[in-house]
């Protein structure tokens, strides 16, 4: 039925690439208060007024606490063999730090005992921005206890789960919890200003390299990433202020995370602003905390930026150049779709003496989902979407580049951050009312590019 949509074969990318689909805790999990979870900082900031554009929340979200079985059972049915989920930081430990809560333990382990038995591999994120609000109260990730209160947690789940979970990813898009969350104030948890940014950025770079040692010590044979958000960056015109335009926002938007990763230090003279990192909120003794070896880097790409300098913008001087002012095709959320941009990243990262191996830990596309007469539900842009975007990895592939997987964001719809449930990402739809879940045909796609075999 949708063999013509296909322009390659799963054997086109080898016999040991990865197929994943990702969900994660604060968007799918519901049970927000179930079981002795304490409360995270999305569930405070879904509460304030104006700050979720549909007004909804995820108290229940896709029920997949008590869900899970048919949703990593749907996984299973479209043809993957990974499911990459995260842990709850605020029901594993509600409070932050201090007592552990059994109940969230206990359903972590039936989540990942559901994958294995089907022979799923379970790809666990530590941290997918739902920090527990107890430590927000104390500073949150512009307090550098959030680092030694993180390095505890990670030491709690490592303990639990390593013996049955060899995939860890640490952190999933520092850039994007710390410029959200902590520069621009449109996610939670809501600040906004340099001075609150740049320390965050720091307690989580320390954060993201000392929560991999914790694993490297805890989890014989554990396999280390972690996920950084990433865009190709264009500068507008060839002259020389949108030049350093685009290489300012080059530091920012793909350098910021990795490269202290991979012991180079932050990306200071491409972004003078990072000094005061060091001036105001580093000790001496920081700077030996930043690195980690890790097994493989995690790429996230949705969409390039093309950039031009503005001497308006205050602080960065940099603006972007909006898709649809260059007529270019665009999700429903305006991001430009461009799979020729997820190559250019992969081949930009892979360029990193460091970087061992690569995985696009999340990749997928928001579109108004149309509902049939006969209940169906025909994503044909979303196919087409993904369709590009695999096209993207298999050329980096037949280049040499060393990216060994592909996991779609997302399984089922789910609660968008400060979207709401109006952008809708799933390969599954979900009925919010009734969670009934239907197939979408962009499942169907995957499920037939998963079977075939020639």
């Amino acid at each position: 039925m949708l063999q013509s949509a296909i322009p390659f074969t799963r054997k086109d990318f080898g016999d040991d690439f990865l197929w994943g689909v990702t969900i994660s805790a604060f968007q799918n999990e519901g049970a927000h208060d179930l079981d002795g979870k304490g409360a995270s900082i999305w569930d405070t900031f879904s509460r304030r007024k104006g700050k979720i554009r549909d007004k909804t929340h995820a108290q229940v979200a896709c029920d997949f606490y008590n869900r899970y079985t048919q949703d990593i059972l749907l996984a299973k049915m479209l043809g993957f063999n990974v499911f990459r989920f995260s842990l709850s930081w605020a029901r594993i430990i509600p409070g932050g730090t201090g007592a552990v809560n059994q109940a969230g333990i206990d359903f972590y382990h039936r989540v990942i005992d559901a994958c294995l038995e089907l022979g799923l591999e379970p790809y666990v994120t530590l941290y997918h921005w739902d920090l527990p609000q107890a430590l927000e109260n104390k500073g949150g990730w512009c307090h550098r206890g959030v680092v030694f209160a993180f390095e505890n947690y990670v030491r709690v789940c490592a303990k639990a789960f390593g013996n049955k979970v060899k995939n860890w990813i640490i952190l999933n898009e520092p850039f994007g919890f710390t410029a959200l969350g902590y520069m621009l104030g449109v996610h939670a948890p809501g600040k906004i200003g340099m001075s609150w940014f740049l320390p965050a950025v720091h307690h989580a770079v320390m954060a993201q390299a000392e929560g991999g040692r914790v694993i490297r010590e805890e989890v014989a044979g554990a396999n280390i990433g972690t996920a950084l958000s990433c865009s190709q960056v264009i500068p507008f015109t060839n002259n020389e202020k949108d030049l350093q335009a685009a290489r300012k926002a080059d530091a920012l938007f793909n350098r910021l995370f990795l490269e202290p990763s991979l012991g180079m230090g932050y990306p200071v003279d491409d972004f003078p602003l990072l000094k005061r990192i060091e001036r105001r909120y580093a000790l001496w003794r920081d700077w030996d905390k930043l690195a980690f070896d890790f097994d493989f880097i995690g790429v996230q790409n949705y969409f390039p930026l093309v950039v031009k300098y503005n001497a308006f913008m205050p602080v960065v001087n940099i603006s972007e150049v909006k898709p649809r002012a260059r007529n270019v095709p665009t999700t429903a959320l305006g991001w430009e779709i461009n799979g020729n941009g997820l190559y250019e990243v992969l081949k930009q990262f892979a360029a990193y003496d460091g970087v061992k191996k690569l995985i696009v830990t999340e990749g997928g596309a928001a579109f108004p989902d149309l509902r049939a007469e006969d209940g169906s539900i025909h994503d044909t842009d979303r196919i087409q979407y993904f369709s590009e975007y695999l096209e993207g990895v298999l050329k980096a592939k037949k280049e040499g580049i060393p990216v060994d997987g592909y996991f779609a964001w997302t399984l089922t719809d789910n609660f968008e951050w400060a979207e709401g449930y109006r952008a809708r990402f799933g390969l599954v739809h979900i009925d919010f009312e009734t969670q009934h879940r239907t197939i979408k045909s962009s499942g169907y796609w995957f499920r037939e590019l998963l079977n075939l075999t020639t």
